[in-house]
Order: C-alpha cells, then sequence, then structure tokens
C-alpha cells in the first residue's frame, strides 16, 4: 500500500514539475514577446513658437537647440537666470540632430554598477542622470520617436518662464569686446527669420552648436578632425539617415532573430551583411551594420549609410553631402529588401533633413580631454560629467575604414574641458568640446554632451554670485565644489565605484600601446582584448605601422622607404628583430645607416632610449608591444600635446 502511495507522489510530482516547465516556458516566451512590443502611440509634431520679445539684456544665451543646448537653457533657467535659447537653422522643432537628423538611436553611457538580481527584467543604471535620465525617462526604449522626443523637448522649455526661446533665426552673431588684453562675449546679433536684426547683450555665452561655429567666430581656437594627431586631412564619415514604412510587429521579431544582431522593443542593431551594398561610387558612399530605431507609425529609421568627402564646415559640401545621399537612399532600400527576406514587404520613405555631421572642430580648452584619461578611467577634480560608451572611430571622409578601439568603465570630463583658452565670458558644449579626436569618439555622445551642459548652465550662476570671470571660475576649486554639489541637488549622479585598474595597463608596453592607439596602430575592441600585445611581430607589419606613423608625421619622417623591403623575400613571415626596426626606423627618417646599424646611431642621438630596449625579451623576436614601446619613444619628438600634463608621451 506505502509503495502504491509513494508512487503515486512520484507520479503527481514529476506532472506538477512539467507543467509548472511547460507555465514557466510560456511565461518566458510571453515576456520575451512583451519586451519586444512597442507602446507608443504617433504624436502630430506641436507648433514650436518663437518669443515675441526679445530683451536687450540676458543673463545668459544658449545658442543651439540640440539637446545640449536645452539642457543648458534649462539649467539655468532652474538656477533663476534669465536665459535666451536662440537656433541659427531653419528648424521648425527642437532636438536638433536627434529630432531633425533623424539620429534617434542614442548611444547610451552606463554605469560600471548594474542591478545585480535579474538584470534583464531591470531597468539599467546610466551615468550622469540629471536632465538627461528626466526626458530619458519619458521613453521605453533605446531609441525613440522623433515627435514625442521633439514635443517633450519642447514641453521641458516652455515649462521654465525664465527661458526666451527663438527659432528660424538667419545668423547669429557673437558681440565681443576687449579687456585686459582679453576677448570676451558679451551677446550676440541676432538676424531674424522676417530679415529684422536684433542685439542681445549677456553675462555669458554657451555655445552648443554642433560645430562651435559661435565660439569659432568669437576667436577660441580650435584643431579640426584629426590634426591633433597630424591628419590634416580627415574627420570621421558623415551619414544620412533614411526610413522606410511597413513596420509590423511580426516583421519586427523577425529582425531580431538575425545572425549576431540585438533587439529591444524600439532598437535593433547588427546586419553586419549591409556592408556588402556598393554603390555606383565608393568614394561617396558606402554602407556599414544597420542601426534600426523605430518609430509610432510604423516606420523605421536607419542610421548606416556612411558619405565620404563632405566638408563638415562647408555649407555647399553639406548640401552636395543630402544630395548624394537623397539619391543613394532608395537604392540602398532596394538592396535591403532583396538581401534580407524579413526586410521585403518594407518600403522606401525618405530621408531626414539634416546631415549627421560626426566631427569637425575639438576646442583648446583650459584642460583637453586625453585618449589616457578614457583608457585609463580617470577622475579630475572639476569632474562635471561621466562617460562610458565606446570609442568609436568611424570611417573617416577620405574612405578609411573606422574601428571600436576600446570600451571603458567610467572616465570623468573636467568643467575646464568647457572654457576656451583664448576667449571668456563663453562656454562650450556638445562634440565640439575641449576633447582630443580619439577620445571624442567616446565624449561625442548626446548623454554625456547634456550632462556637461547642464553643469554649464548651472555654473553661469555660480560664477556671477562670485563676481568671478568663467575662466576664473574654472581654476578655482572652492566653486568647483560648489558646482558640483548644486549638480547633485538638481540630481545628478556623480559618484565614481572604485574601479580595478585595467589589465593593459599592468602590461611593460602599456605607454608604447596608448601612443599607438592614439594613432589607430592597435585597438582593443568592445572586451579590450584586442591590442595584441604579446603576439609575434613581423616585418611587414612594423613596415605599415611606420608608414601610417610617416603618413601623419612626414616632417619628421621624410625617408620614401621605398627600399626598407629590399631583399625580404616574404616581410609578413619574417620575424622582426630589433635590427630590422632599427633598419625601418632610419628609413623612415631618412638617416644614414652607419656600418655596425642604424640602432646605436637610433639610440645615441636620443630618437630611441636604452631603458626602453632592456624591456625587450628576445631581440631577434619583438612582440607587437615591444615595437609599439619604439613608436612611443619616437613620439615625444614630433608629438605635441594639448595638454602640458599630456600623459601620451609620459616617461
Amino acid at each position: 500500500m506505502r509503495l502504491k502511495n509513494w508512487k503515486k507522489v512520484v507520479a503527481l510530482s514529476l506532472a506538477a514539475v512539467f507543467v509548472l516547465g511547460i507555465a514557466c516556458f510560456l511565461l518566458i516566451r510571453h515576456l520575451e514577446h512583451t519586451r519586444l512590443v512597442n507602446h507608443g502611440v504617433p504624436e502630430a509634431l506641436v507648433p514650436v513658437v518663437s518669443t515675441d520679445m526679445i530683451s536687450q539684456q540676458y543673463d545668459v544665451i544658449v545658442a543651439g537647440t540640440d539637446p545640449e543646448g536645452i539642457a543648458a537653457a534649462i539649467s539655468a533657467a532652474r538656477s533663476g537666470l534669465k536665459v535666451l535659447l536662440v537656433d541659427g537653422h531653419d528648424r521648425t522643432m527642437l532636438g536638433g540632430l536627434m529630432t531633425v537628423g533623424g539620429l534617434n538611436m542614442i548611444d547610451l553611457n552606463y554605469s560600471p554598477k548594474q542591478p545585480f538580481f535579474f538584470p534583464q527584467l531591470r531597468e539599467a543604471n546610466y551615468l550622469n542622470k540629471g536632465i538627461f535620465q528626466e526626458w530619458y525617462n519619458q521613453f521605453d526604449g533605446s531609441s525613440f520617436d522623433v515627435n514625442v522626443a521633439a514635443n517633450l523637448f519642447y514641453k521641458m522649455v516652455k515649462a521654465e518662464p525664465n527661458i526666451d526661446l527663438v527659432m528660424e533665426t538667419r545668423a547669429m552673431t557673437p558681440l565681443t569686446d576687449t579687456r585686459d588684453g582679453r576677448r570676451i562675449v558679451t551677446g550676440m546679433n541676432l538676424t531674424l527669420k522676417d530679415g529684422s536684426e536684433r542685439k542681445a547683450l549677456a553675462s555669458a555665452v554657451i555655445d552648443a552648436t554642433q560645430n562651435a561655429d559661435v565660439a569659432a567666430e568669437a576667436g577660441a581656437e580650435f584643431t579640426l578632425g584629426r590634426e591633433d594627431i597630424g591628419d590634416t586631412n580627415s574627420v570621421m564619415a558623415s551619414t544620412l539617415v533614411f526610413r522606410m514604412k511597413g513596420m509590423t510587429q511580426e516583421i519586427w521579431e523577425k529582425l531580431g532573430k538575425h545572425d549576431d544582431t540585438g533587439i529591444d522593443r524600439m532598437s535593433v542593431w547588427g546586419y553586419k551583411e549591409a556592408g556588402e551594398y556598393q554603390s555606383d561610387d565608393p568614394t561617396k558612399v558606402r554602407m556599414r551594420g544597420l542601426n534600426i530605431g523605430r518609430q509610432n507609425d510604423g516606420t523605421i529609421l536607419i542610421n548606416s549609410m556612411q558619405l565620404f568627402g563632405v566638408d563638415p564646415l562647408d555649407p555647399e559640401s553639406i548640401k552636395r553631402g543630402i544630395e548624394v545621399g537623397t539619391a543613394e537612399a532608395p537604392k540602398i532600400v532596394d538592396f535591403l529588401k532583396k538581401r534580407f527576406p524579413e526586410m521585403a514587404p518594407l518600403e522606401y520613405d525618405g530621408v531626414a533633413t539634416e546631415l549627421y555631421l560626426r566631427e569637425s572642430r575639438h576646442l583648446k580648452a583650459e584642460y583637453r580631454l586625453t585618449l589616457a584619461d578614457v583608457m585609463e578611467n580617470r577622475s579630475h577634480w572639476d569632474d562635471v560629467a561621466y562617460g562610458s560608451y565606446p570609442v568609436d572611430i568611424q570611417s573617416t571622409s577620405d574612405g578609411r575604414i573606422g574601428t571600436v578601439l576600446m570600451k571603458p568603465s567610467q572616465y570623468g570630463v573636467p568643467f575646464r574641458s568647457l572654457v576656451p583658452r583664448t576667449v571668456d565670458g563663453l562656454l562650450v558644449v556638445g562634440r565640439s568640446a575641449g576633447f582630443d579626436t580619439v577620445p571624442h569618439g567616446s565624449a561625442r555622445t548626446i548623454p554625456v554632451g547634456m550632462a556637461a551642459a547642464e553643469a554649464a548652465g548651472a555654473a553661469v550662476k555660480l560664477a556671477l554670485d562670485a563676481d568671478m570671470s568663467l575662466r576664473e571660475f574654472s581654476g578655482s576649486e572652492e566653486q568647483i565644489k560648489a558646482l558640483q554639489k548644486k549638480l547633485r541637488k538638481q540630481g545628478m549622479d556623480l559618484s565614481r565605484p572604485d574601479l580595478p585598474e585595467p589589465e593593459y595597463m599592468k602590461h611593460k608596453d602599456y605607454r608604447g600601446m596608448l601612443v599607438a592607439a592614439n594613432m589607430y596602430l592597435t585597438s582593443g575592441g568592445y572586451e579590450n582584448d584586442g591590442w595584441g600585445l604579446d603576439g609575434e611581430a613581423n616585418v611587414q607589419r612594423f613596415f605599415n605601422a611606420m608608414r601610417a606613423v610617416r603618413s601623419l608625421h612626414p616632417d619628421f619622417f621624410p625617408g620614401e622607404m621605398q627600399g626598407a623591403l629590399a631583399g625580404i623575400a616574404d616581410p609578413a613571415k619574417q620575424d622582426l628583430s630589433l635590427e630590422a626596426a632599427g633598419a625601418l626606423i632610419a628609413s623612415a627618417m631618412d638617416l644614414p645607416v652607419p656600418e655596425g646599424g642604424a640602432l646605436e646611431t637610433l639610440v645615441a642621438d636620443g630618437w630611441l632610449r636604452q631603458e626602453t630596449l632592456n624591456l625587450i625579451g628576445d631581440e631577434n623576436k619583438l612582440t607587437n608591444g615591444d615595437y609599439y614601446s619604439l613608436i612611443g619613444d619616437l613620439s615625444r619628438h614630433f608629438l605635441t600635446p594639448e595638454n602640458p600634463e599630456n600623459e601620451v608621451t609620459a616617461e
């Protein structure tokens, strides 16, 4: 009897486990499906109305209605300042590139501290928070509907009675004065939509335009594109976002099942095969993997078209870029529909009206953010924002391919990076702030820009209260501490966890690797494990590296290198010896090589350091890290750091 009962209990238990397993499976399937459903509804665009009366005097003028400008204006207004927010384009909505340009997928900066239990079912923890988080909390996914975003920006601006908004100006010109030998921005001359002119004075101006046009006209100094690493001919490629219609939930979920593709309810990323697209002129247009942002009206926005040869500071070049992209977009859609069956039901639906310009000017600021800052997850005494987005280097305007250089954990953006060296009364926020070109690949993201802009708006109030210029303010530890305290009260998170030292920093060749990374000679990828420091080098690889360095710094390396590989049958299979490396360096530098070889001369003349050579384990088989360190030694003579404390060339 007991045996029968025992068998019955076991059978019932197994049945219960089976039923529970089926229920759990169905629940997971339901949750997965629900996770991918867009609950948003279409919104009509609310007309943006400019103020009727422009005052003669403001506390601060914010130039530009991209998200950074909006954050700066709101922060200043909430601090009690009278603000003029003015846009210099023919835009009819707020949000700039993110709305007019259709760039609706957000490059989020995640905190290194994330929820531990069931993280996939919980909201992620983002850096900075503040006004960005206030805005972003209104959405449900990593992309947003353009009209909803623009309306929300407008609602937030209208809620601040201290902000006067002026759109569609024909021209914005800074007013400047000279005091004690230094140029100071004192306001703006505006040419309004109707052609009339207004002059508005201000105690400070915040330039939130994408190219820092106002600051440049006021006399602030910049480097252009990759100039700071020696490349005077290129910037990152531009993009024209295009639109497709006919999206359904069924198609959306099919997109997420494509190999090596990620998905949430509002974004799909992946589709590397899109790079197979062949344009009629690959020197002007290429494709990369797809970033797809969903809209509430059944359309999607795709950021993947790369446009080459566009000068971001030339309106005619930008116009031609839009024309080229507009002509190419329908052809790209035809390719996508044929290449990917799940996209076949979708149709072409136009392009954005504004070009996505990734890079132009980089401010010569009181402090320039360096690659070392980002790679070493550094903090600074005056940090007002944090970043963690990968250093994403897109293909350049001359067609060279890009890379993901590395992924930081959390680095700080100093307030000094917003302060021009040569002009006072002015702050610069957004992608044209004080970032070297390589770390700009991470710091250019919208959430970082909005956080720095929020700090800029609050700083103007404190500087006025202290009767200090913005430059004086930026050098005062007491005032910066007050600013950081004020930002925390506004809801910003300026905390920083204890972070372990990255493994690559412990390597003997890290300093050389840092220099090599700054010239795109190596990269670590998303996992920071691709540096190849201990990999065996070969003659061909080092030759290619020296040619790349020579192209960036031809004055220092005048040698033609034509005969450098003479007599080597297969340089790609030939181990790189220290002697061969010395000969290639001498060839690039056009140095005479004595009978004993080039190495002794390079050390004796100070081009290479004996300490570096002593760290080489095998002089007959150099590693990649060994030759990075040789290039690091050479760089001390041709790199001119923007910051005196720039450690890229440190001992």
